[in-house]
């Protein structure tokens, strides 16, 4: 295991890693603001032959279903409207941050498939107990970051921890503990951070595994329960997925009766692979 200050040295060489490119962090910033224009957030798209490329991909992939072809960025601002344009930038943009990860163990399909099924299954639930949607997608979308992170700025320090879990047949926070003294969620937290998302976002992700006390339901609590559902409806495709424990507490916290989980789940399964292909994870 790492001693404590070579886990913050750990940390300390994350926070050198990924950057968001300078046009979504722009992107991000101008939809912050209540008066933003459409022509505005198009020209800075436009700006960046990347950005563009997606958004056209996104504005026209069957997840949206339109039944013409759209050519322009501001025709596809007004198919996909201000917070799909938020969520699908934002799933295209982190997923083009990273070094395509060469670490054994590491499987980046199957990451991103999870990550997906997360965010959608994580906004769904959002919309029903009535938070913040986009803010549950993001959340769902990131909360696997920090392993991301390792996997491809690291892959010699994340290796080991992949062995170590099926040696012990434990969790991979758990592994990760155990060697590095930190784990997944606080390395995707210290991103989260330094890429200027909300604090509800960040603490989501620091706390997706371990949701703390609150008297209502949290968006922690979504990202929580979103987490452990994809891993049991097994949408990564991973032959050895384990299921982490859900906390009856942030269970009971979101309310959702069987009726809702049955839409959650059918819901979640019926978008992945349309989404998926859209954003070409």
């Amino acid at each position: 295991m790492l001693r404590t200050n070579e886990a913050e040295a750990l940390l300390a060489r994350i926070r050198d890693l990924p950057v968001l490119p300078q046009a979504l962090a722009d992107l991000m910033k101008a939809m912050q603001r209540e008066d933003v224009a459409i022509d505005q957030l198009a020209a800075t798209i436009s700006h960046d032959q990347a950005l563009t490329a997606k958004t056209l991909r996104l504005a026209n992939s069957s997840f949206y279903g339109m039944p013409r072809r759209i050519t322009s960025i501001r025709d596809a601002i007004g198919v996909l409207g201000l917070r799909n344009l938020g969520m699908a930038l934002t799933a295209a943009g982190v997923s083009g941050c990273f070094a395509l990860p060469q670490c054994r163990g590491f499987d980046l399909v199957a990451h991103w498939r999870h990550a997906v099924a997360c965010a959608l299954c994580a906004r769904h639930a959002a919309r029903v107990i009535g938070l913040d949607d986009t803010a549950a997608f993001t959340a769902g979308l990131l909360h696997d970051i920090g392993r991301l992170a390792l996997a491809s700025g690291l892959p010699e320090t994340l290796a080991p921890v992949y062995e170590h879990r099926r040696l012990l047949d434990c969790q991979m926070d758990e592994a990760e503990r155990a060697l590095l003294g930190t784990d997944h969620a606080e390395i995707g937290a210290t991103i989260a951070m330094r890429w200027h998302f909300g604090s509800d976002v960040v603490e989501a992700i620091r706390h997706h595994h371990a949701p703390p006390g609150s008297t209502s339901a949290t968006l922690t609590d979504v990202v929580h329960a979103a987490n452990a559902i994809v891993h049991a409806l097994d949408l990564s495709g991973v032959p050895d997925d384990m299921v982490p424990a859900l906390a009856p507490d942030a269970w009971n916290r979101l309310g959702l009766d069987a009726g809702a989980c049955h839409r959650l789940f059918a819901q979640t399964e019926a978008e992945l692979n349309d989404l998926c292909e859209a954003l070409s994870v």
